[in-house]
């Protein structure tokens, strides 16, 4: 008989990526005492020690990172057999994951994530954000069933995708910043010698995109939005800003907006999945987002 499990290959998956026994039992709703147990057996049956114990803090042997490297592959295709039984005995998936622009703040999302779970599906809801490509390499790649992208998709296809509205742009300063003195629509040369502050794209094998930054253009790259506004508020740097997300900023002051020659375009945002992608939970956000999305990019939602 076996004397691996997919349950104690997830123990032990939980304490290798947690670091410890206490705080594995956190992540499985489990005491602590029932993890080292469960280890403990595991090892005696096996003959071997697949932790290193130091205190508090455990780390794999190299037979439990063997054995961690086909057993995670095991679980993920454990967990996808799951989700296709329970799709074609209930039509909905086990889990969908859902990735979107990081211009748009997860809370624009809170009233459809609500109404997603008062259906009480039994689908597990999995939420995350990405910058420029990354949305769309997620999709690609398959660690999203579903995504919220800016931009128009790579080259190739193997997706559906929709257009569910766009956000406009403004270029903005702190007050103090020496920009605000030219008192005239700004010039490309006038920004070469100011750093610009820009999100950092966060595809991992699709080409980086960059969005209104010029060659040779010093600048200071922040992970996310919410850091972009951050630093020019501060006086770092500057940069167009989605006007919706900078509202509080604009009436209190702490940014303002100045003319450019160059106005940045508004960006589209796509609604997009793979092709032949079945099941309830995916159909029920592709029709929610064509609904209430176009409205969800108007300012009132996007004031933080």
């Amino acid at each position: 008989m076996l004397k691996l499990s997919l349950e104690a290959i997830e123990v032990v998956d939980a304490i290798a990526r947690h670091g410890s026994f206490a705080a594995a039992a956190t992540h499985l709703n489990k005491v602590p005492s029932t993890i080292s147990y469960a280890v403990g057996k595991l090892e005696e049956q096996l003959g071997m020690l697949l932790f290193e114990r130091n205190g508090p803090r455990v780390s794999l042997t190299a037979a439990g990172e063997e054995m961690l490297k086909e057993g995670r592959w095991l679980l993920g295709a454990a967990s996808d057999l799951e989700s296709r039984m329970r799709q074609i005995a209930t039509g909905y998936e086990s889990e969908l994951r859902l990735v979107h622009d990081s211009l748009i703040p997860t809370e624009a999302l809170i009233g459809d994530i609500r109404a997603f779970e008062d259906l009480r599906c039994g689908t597990r809801l999995r939420v995350g954000c990405e910058a420029l490509t990354g949305s769309w390499e997620a999709l690609r790649e398959g660690r999203a069933d579903i995504v919220i992208a800016a931009g128009e998709g790579p080259a190739g296809g193997g997706y559906q995708a929709a257009t569910v509205g766009s956000i406009e742009f403004a270029f903005c300063v702190a007050p103090t910043h020496p920009l605000t003195r030219l008192g005239r629509p700004l010039e490309r040369g006038d920004l070469l010698d100011c750093n610009a502050i820009v999100v950092g794209d966060t595809a991992r094998t699709l080409s980086d995109r960059t969005v209104g930054l010029l060659a040779g253009q010093p600048r200071i790259t922040v992970p996310s939005m919410a850091a972009k506004v951050a630093c020019q508020v501060a006086g770092l740097g500057h940069g167009f800003l989605p006007r919706a997300c900078i509202a509080n900023e604009l009436e209190r002051g702490t940014l303002v907006e100045l003319p450019t020659e160059e106005p940045r375009a508004p960006e589209v945002f796509w609604l997009a999945w793979k092709t032949g992608a079945k099941g309830q939970a995916l159909r029920w956000w592709r029709e929610r987002m064509n609904r209430t999305l176009v409205p969800a990019l108007l300012p009132r939602s996007f004031v933080r």
